[in-house]
């Protein structure tokens, strides 16, 4: 009787996102789950009620894992628990499948990649679109570039924790997807902000100023995520960093600086951005930028 072989997965950062991602890995996937315990982890107990198990180092992560799901900040991390000191690629298995869903630079995806097939490996670029309660229902979407034969080994697990999985491109296109799709959805919500904070400023009744903007050009994606904000100060409905934003414009300007496209428009944005993280705000949610660009009030 042939032995029948189950793929081990592991996964290093078990943050908002990675927390959603690794509990389907295990309750929904059933595969067998490694996980790098660091101090930036959601509690854990839950997955560990599930069979997980704990490794010290990105290498023991390595050794017990034939896919290695990184869910990580940006390029500087990622490049850091692959190539770093006790890094995955120090004791990565021949044709482990490396699939990064962090939000990186395509040019350090290209770097990573090659250095994940010297070493035996191949290299997927996954990063993810939607939110950290998607991710707990298990229903990311991923846009994923690399080898189509890749794609196929990896596909069971990435269905694990996705509601929709595309192939885009060779590696490196999905990453310069996803900071073409980040630039589009957070521009939107930051000149969504900055005019609902001058109609704040002169008066206008939120609720007012969203519905015209509904019936008429303003409608969209970002304005439905961005009403509870402005209507109701509810700004839960976008959990994701103002300091986190501002980093992923960031990589947009350098990803369009390197292929010589003009970046003006992003410049903007991304001025508009940091001026909020330097004035303290960096760690609230995206949606809190409708109140922090208004003018300054004199104290009552």
């Amino acid at each position: 009787m042939n032995e029948v072989t189950v793929t081990r997965v592991g996964i290093i950062g078990v943050g908002l996102m990675g927390h959603g991602i690794a509990k389907n890995v295990l309750a929904r996937g059933r595969f067998p789950l490694a996980f790098l315990d660091h101090p930036g982890n959601q509690p854990v107990d839950d997955l560990v009620g599930l069979g997980a198990t704990a490794c010290k180092t990105p290498a023991d992560v390595a050794e017990a894992s034939d896919i290695i799901i990184l869910c990580v900040t940006g390029s500087p991390q990622v490049e850091a628990v692959l190539t770093g000191d006790a890094g995955a690629l120090s004791r990565l298995r021949k044709g482990t499948i490396i699939v990064d869903c962090s939000t990186a630079l395509p040019e350090s995806t290209l770097r990573m990649a090659a250095a994940v097939r010297a070493a035996g490996g191949a290299f997927l670029d996954a990063p993810m679109t939607r939110t950290a309660k998607h991710a707990e229902d298990g229903a990311l979407n991923l846009l994923v570039g690399g080898d189509e034969t890749d794609f196929q080994n990896a596909c069971a697990v990435l269905a694990s924790f996705t509601e929709r999985v595309e192939r885009v491109g060779p590696v490196s296109f999905g990453h310069r997807l996803k900071l073409l799709h980040n630039y589009v959805s957070i521009g939107f919500m930051a000149l969504l902000s900055e005019a609902a904070a001058q109609a704040a400023d002169a008066g206008v009744d939120p609720a007012v100023f969203v519905d015209v903007l509904a019936k008429g050009g303003g409608a969209g994606a970002a304005l439905q995520r961005m009403t509870p904000a402005i209507v109701t100060d509810d700004v839960g409905t976008v959990p994701f960093f103002i300091g986190n934003a501002l980093k992923d414009i960031d990589y947009y300007r350098t990803m369009a600086s390197a292929s010589g496209a003009s970046r003006t428009i992003a410049d903007g944005v991304a001025g508009a951005i940091a001026a909020v993280v330097e004035s303290g705000h960096g760690e609230a949610y995206i949606p809190e930028l409708a109140r922090f660009l208004r003018k300054p009030h004199p104290a009552a």
